[in-house]
């Protein structure tokens, strides 16, 4: 637990849409007044969970725009700031950089399937020398799945000898934990933060930084209190939250979890591609929600 910068409950956050499809900027500063307020010690924003990708180049400036001037704490706040276009890539970073965020979670650039290593250190040289400056922290985003690219360990070890510092840390959301767990190995000034908070017990015996999890928009004080305090109970029941999105397409079942806990339907518009959360899945997951919520109060 002694690595610098971000650590513990990081919550991936949903960012709100407005009727008209444009980030709903209100909802999205009191969405993360209530998580920092209830347990995460960090915000990622403008991740997967928040659908950055769907959103163009000016409405994610608008959206980091609206946390800091709404006052959220910079040192608690990572963005998104991965792009196929390395350009759009260095101007979101620079943003982050100039609101004082306290890092940039960079996926590699998606479109192209196949680079060498030789493509993806030259984004990386981009972001960084264009950024030089300010110094932002960059945490690297592994997430193959749908990147179709990995920052592989061998990769991250060149990026941390051309970048030194500025290479800060990793979220590793391929599930691969002997990966994640060899990357974190990379060395003490190097956070790791697995994607489920299913680590969290082993991320306060010092295994990683923490997690970066999409469902901690959900069950964020939970967590806090198996981070925080070795709660076992608090993590099962954590755990019991995210398997409710097993097999379901998470980011829309989220939105919908999200807008029954908040009262207010509003949480559940995605963009597309992304389709609302099918009714059937939403009542079982709404259900076993609310279970689990019991259970843990009895």
């Amino acid at each position: 637990m002694s690595k610098p910068g971000l650590r513990g409950v990081i919550a991936a956050i949903a960012t709100p849409v407005d009727e008209r499809g444009e980030p709903d900027c209100a909802r999205a500063v009191k969405l993360a007044r209530f998580l920092l307020d209830g347990g995460c010690d960090g915000l990622n924003m403008l991740g997967t969970t928040g659908e950055a990708t769907s959103f163009s180049l000016e409405q994610r400036r608008r959206v980091m725009s609206a946390y800091a001037e709404a006052g959220l704490p910079g040192a608690r706040l990572m963005v998104g700031t991965g792009a196929a276009a390395v350009a759009d890539a260095v101007a979101l970073t620079r943003h982050a950089a100039e609101l004082g965020f306290a890092g940039a979670l960079v996926l590699p650039p998606f479109y192209y399937k196949g680079v060498p290593d030789d493509g993806l250190v030259g984004y990386v040289d981009a972001i960084v020398a264009a950024t030089a400056d300010a110094a932002l922290p960059v945490y690297l985003y592994n997430f193959p799945a749908l990147s179709g690219l990995a920052w592989h360990v061998p990769l991250i070890r060149r990026l941390r000898e051309n970048f030194a510092a500025r290479i800060a840390g990793l979220k590793d959301s391929s599930g691969d934990m002997p990966y994640a767990r060899e990357a974190a190995g990379l060395g003490s000034d190097f956070a790791v933060f697995p994607s489920t908070e299913a680590v969290l017990l082993e991320a306060r015996a010092g295994a990683f930084a923490g997690c970066i999890s999409a469902t901690a928009n959900l069950n964020a004080d939970l967590c806090a209190r198996a981070f925080r305090n070795g709660d076992a109970a608090a993590l099962e029941s954590a755990v019991t939250i995210r398997k409710l999105f097993d097999g379901k397409a998470l980011v829309p079942g989220i939105k919908a979890l999200l807008a029954h806990i908040h009262g207010d339907p509003a949480l559940a518009r995605v963009k597309p591609p992304l389709a609302a959360f099918p009714a059937a899945d939403r009542a079982a997951v709404i259900a076993g929600y609310d279970a689990a919520r019991a259970k843990r109060v009895a």
